[in-house]
């Protein structure tokens, strides 16, 4: 086989294989829009008329806070206070800030969860960070998600898929 032949077999696999990917990730399209109205329609408590007042009350307090990040936190944390063990709550106590709930696209979904805790792995915060990554499993669901946790200095304190 002549070396032009190879570049032209190589050429027709590249577009064969991002083809595949293309049409694998446009047949999902439809259940990650349902995936995030269950998740909203769940944390607003469902559609009666007193959630519409409920969410312009929300509203008004997220433009109040001015950061998406600490509502990222606040919704993390009650959502644990609401659904969690006693462990999951005593933990997510220890939460400063959330990041990258919001952004999902079940490709590869990437979330940081920032803690008081100090010390790294060799500290306080390596079991409730564990409880932590399990909690934010049950908040959110991705395909391919990474949950990671941190302490107080920036040191991992462990991961988990979500």
């Amino acid at each position: 086989m002549g070396m032009k032949s190879k570049i032209a077999l190589g050429a027709v696999v590249g577009i064969v294989v991002i083809g595949a990917v293309s049409a694998n990730g446009d047949t999902d399209g439809g259940s990650t829009d349902k995936g995030s109205s269950v998740s909203a329609e769940q944390q607003s408590g469902g559609g009666t008329s007193d959630t519409k007042a409920d969410n312009e009350a929300h509203a008004g307090a997220a433009e109040d806070d001015g950061a998406e990040k600490a509502s990222q936190a606040e919704q993390f944390k009650a959502f644990v206070q609401k659904n969690g063990t006693a462990a999951e709550k005593e933990a997510v106590a220890h939460v400063t800030k959330v990041q990258g709930a919001d952004e999902q696209n079940d490709i590869l979904d990437s979330a940081d969860i920032f803690t008081d805790f100090t010390g790294g792995l060799m500290g306080e915060g390596m079991g409730p960070a564990k409880l932590l990554a399990s909690a934010f499993a049950d908040w959110k669901q991705s395909e391919n998600g990474l949950v990671t946790v941190y302490d107080a200095d920036g040191e991992l304190l462990g991961t988990g898929n979500f």
